[in-house]
C-alpha cells in the first residue's frame, strides 16, 4: 500500500507545496542540535531521504562551514531540489534504496533522516538503511531520525494529521495522512512504527547512547529555536502534544 515516492512526479510537486510549519517549529531545530553540529565547525552531513531539499538547505544555511549531501530515491524530488534549493555547499544525488556505496566507510560526520522511516513499509528495508548510514558515519558521529509521533495519531496539528482520531494502529500498519497547505490538503499513506521500534532499529545497527524523545514546542524554544507562528499561538496543539518522535544514536568510538 501507499504511494510510489520514486516515480510519481505529481506527488513530488504536491509534496513540495506543503507548508511544514510544525516541522520548522518543533522538529528541524531539535534535529540539528541533536547532531551536535557547531555552526562554524567544518563537517559533512548526510541527509538520507532529502526529498525536495528543504532540510538540506536549512542545515547548510544554519552551519556556514558544513557540507551537505542529500540523497533520495525520487528523481522528481531531486529535480525540485536542484532547481529550487541549490547551494554551494549542498549536493544532491539519486540512490537506490539503502545503497550508499559512493560514500566510503567513516566519511560522514553526521546523518539525519526526516520523515523517511514512516514512508517505508518493510522493517528489513529500514534496518538496511540504518546499517548503511552506520557504515558511512565516522566513529563518534550521530544519526538523528525525525518522524511523526506514533503516540499522537489522530491529532490535528498545524500542518498535518497522521492517522484517524480514536484509532489504534499495529506496528507496520498503513495510516491515512493529511498534509495541510494553502492550496488544501494532500492525502497520502504512511506506516505506523511504535517508539520502541526506533530504539530497536538504531541499537540493532550498532548505535550506542540511543535516545528516543517526543518533544513539544517549548523544548524547541528552550534551545533558542526561532519562534514559528502556528495557528492557535500558545494554545496550539504542538504546545501540549508532541507531534514528532526524534530518535538519536551515536556510532561508538573506535
Amino acid at each position: 500500500m501507499g504511494q510510489n515516492w520514486s516515480s510519481d512526479a505529481e506527488l513530488a510537486t504536491d509534496f513540495d507545496a506543503y507548508d511544514d510549519l510544525t516541522e520548522q517549529a518543533v522538529g528541524f531545530p531539535l534535529v540539528f542540535r541533536a547532531l551536535g553540529l557547531e555552526p562554524s565547525e567544518p563537517g559533512h552531513l548526510l541527509d538520507y531521504g532529502c526529498g525536495p531539499g528543504r532540510v538540506s538547505l536549512l542545515a547548510a544555511r544554519a552551519h556556514p562551514a558544513l557540507r551537505v549531501t542529500g540523497v533520495d530515491i525520487s528523481p522528481h524530488m531531486l529535480g525540485i531540489a536542484t532547481e529550487q534549493r541549490t547551494h554551494e555547499r549542498v549536493r544532491y544525488r539519486q540512490i537506490d534504496s539503502a545503497d550508499l556505496s559512493f560514500l566510503p566507510d567513516g566519511s560522514v560526520d553526521a546523518a539525519m533522516s526526516c520523515f523517511v522511516f514512516i514512508n517505508i513499509g518493510e522493517p528489513e528495508t529500514i534496518r538496511a538503511v540504518t546499517a548503511e548510514v552506520y557504515r558511512v558515519l565516522r566513529p563518534g558521529a550521530r544519526y538523528a531520525v525525525l518522524d511523526s509521533n506514533p503516540e499522537t495519531t489522530g491529532i490535528r496539528f498545524a500542518t498535518f494529521r497522521t492517522g484517524e482520531p480514536g484509532r489504534r494502529y499495529a506496528s507496520g500498519e498503513s495510516r491515512r495522512v493529511q498534509l495541510f497547505g494553502s492550496t488544501g490538503a494532500l492525502e497520502i499513506e504512511d506506516f505506523h512504527w511504535p517508539l520502541d521500534f526506533y530504539r530497536d532499529v538504531l541499537s540493532g545497527a550498532g548505535f550506542a547512547e540511543v535516545e528516543v524523545r517526543t518533544p513539544v514546542l517549548a523544548d524547541a524554544l528552550a534551545l533558542g529555536a526561532p519562534a514559528v507562528p502556528l495557528p492557535g499561538g500558545e494554545a496550539a496543539p504542538e504546545a501540549t502534544h508532541a507531534p514528532m518522535v526524534l530518535a538519536v544514536g551515536t556510532k561508538p568510538a573506535a
